[in-house]
């Protein structure tokens, strides 16, 4: 069953001379035990999109269903700890050790002012440990590489204990092994502990590999969705991806530089 459902929605911004419609007519679904990965052209809104669900951006029109309730009736509270968000920009918190970082995701149960009881405390140190950060945990978040505190903001989301977790290009910045660390540990966490996750990325290559389902916004204000296989039987892959000097594989689904 769907935890995240999309009918008929139309992104985009509200300003003065009238809205802008950045994609319309979107139909989409997100499932529990699952990484979703969204790939598209520079400019065709993932951003966007990524931040209409996560209730940043208010949506243009249609209907975005989280668990059968329109997201517009949840209070802010009941959202934070229904979906946790880890955003690309480096936390502001420059001075807090990883631990203090991480125990922040316990916010949407303690208060902001909140102090983090014994159960907290756990919840803190089991979701350190299975991003592999437990050894970070004294670490001020300024000493960490990006790869290192990518990885403290992706245990604070499971300190919070969301069903739903939404990653805005997570791999951004890393270098290659990092992201595919990145991209593996997403995979097993929704595959052991059910979780909805959903990511935004350029690294392509490594979402065909690594996601069970692909959100792909070519550019012309629709969203495709499907499995890799999918999307590459279909030819929606080919067209996206083949331009001048690039070829695509879709028995190997392996993308490929023409010299």
């Amino acid at each position: 069953m769907p935890t995240v459902t999309l009918s008929s929605l139309s992104i985009g911004y509200r300003l003065r001379g009238g809205d802008k419609v950045v994609a319309a007519g979107i139909n989409a679904s997100l499932h529990a035990g699952e990484l979703t990965c969204l790939i598209g052209a520079n400019g065709a809104g993932k951003s966007t999109l990524l931040k209409t669900l996560a209730a940043f951006l208010p949506k243009l029109g249609g209907s975005i269903y989280i668990k059968d309730k329109e997201v517009a009736d949840y209070t802010n509270r009941e959202l934070s700890q229904l979906v946790g968000v880890v955003l690309t920009s480096r936390p502001e918190a420059e001075n807090m050790t990883a631990e203090e970082v991480v125990g922040l995701g316990r916010t949407p149960y303690t208060g902001f002012w909140g102090t983090l009881g014994t159960d907290d405390k756990r919840i803190v140190t089991e979701s350190m440990e299975q991003v592999g950060v437990a050894h970070l945990a004294t670490r001020t978040v300024t000493t960490l590489s990006d790869g290192e505190r990518q990885k403290v903001m992706l245990a604070k989301a499971l300190a919070q204990q969301t069903p739903i977790i939404i990653l805005d290009e997570p791999t951004a910045f890393l270098d290659y092994p990092s992201k595919v660390d990145t991209l593996l540990l997403l995979t097993r966490l929704s595959h052991e502990t059910g979780k909805t996750v959903f990511m935004s990325t350029h690294d392509l290559e490594l979402a065909l590999q690594t996601a069970d389902r692909l959100w792909l916004m070519p550019g012309n204000g629709h969203v495709i969705t499907g499995t890799p296989r999918e999307l590459a039987d279909s030819g929606d892959l080919s067209a996206f991806i083949e331009r001048r000097g690039i070829e695509f594989d879709k028995e190997t689904m392996n993308i490929k530089v023409k010299r």
